[in-house]
């Protein structure tokens, strides 16, 4: 086989591979994109946190494959309407009793979860999935949970317990809320009173 030959064929692979490598980088930036567009916020966090942007879309990924297996479900008009009276009612509690109002918020949400079909066993799977479809109040999620354990050791303020209230609440809307079938939220939407109490704070630093 002459020279020449053989110089055509080794260009022939050159611009073989050449052309996997493009379409390869372009699978991965359309991939990067994706994950980018329906994780927002969600996606630098997860990014800071491993420190490497293969690692960070894999894991995202991986949950967004975990959603996708899970059949999730609206809530029932008499459920949703359930949810909503027991989240006025305990949000109205949270005057005389923040501490224990926040207990039965973190409560709700999981009930509302559960009869959505999410995970609610483990936290942290719950986080994971929740970050799926709502990854914009996803992080308040977690903080208002960190506000939640703190109260159970009784070391939260009353404003940090307010903070949580209003976390928690911006989950629970978007969770009882069903896309082209708004529900009149007004009343959670509605920031917790202050507690004017004394009798609150000293509650909680006991």
């Amino acid at each position: 086989m002459s020279t020449w030959v053989w110089i055509v064929i080794v260009a022939a692979v050159v611009v073989v591979l050449l052309l996997a490598a493009a379409a390869g980088m372009r699978a991965r930036r359309r991939r990067s994109e994706m994950l980018q567009r329906r994780f927002g916020p969600e996606y630098d966090r997860t990014l800071a946190q491993t420190g490497n942007r293969t690692a960070a879309e894999e894991e995202l990924a991986e949950r967004k494959r975990r959603r996708d297996e899970l059949e999730l479900r609206p809530l029932a008009p008499a459920a949703r309407q359930s949810f909503m009276d027991a989240w006025r009612a305990d949000q109205a509690a949270f005057v005389d009793d923040p501490a224990r109002a926040i207990a039965e918020a973190d409560g709700l949400i999981q009930t509302v979860m559960k009869e959505r079909g999410y995970p609610v066993e483990k936290f942290e799977e719950r986080v994971s999935i929740v970050s799926v479809d709502h990854p914009l109040v996803v992080e308040r999620y977690r903080r208002a949970h960190a506000i939640t354990l703190t109260n159970a050791d009784g070391n939260a303020s009353t404003e940090q317990l307010r903070r949580a209230m209003q976390d928690y609440r911006a989950l629970f809307v978007e969770l009882v809320e069903e896309e082209g079938d708004p529900v009149d939220t007004s009343a959670a939407d509605a920031p917790p009173p202050r507690a004017v109490s004394q009798r609150a704070d000293s509650d909680v630093a006991r």
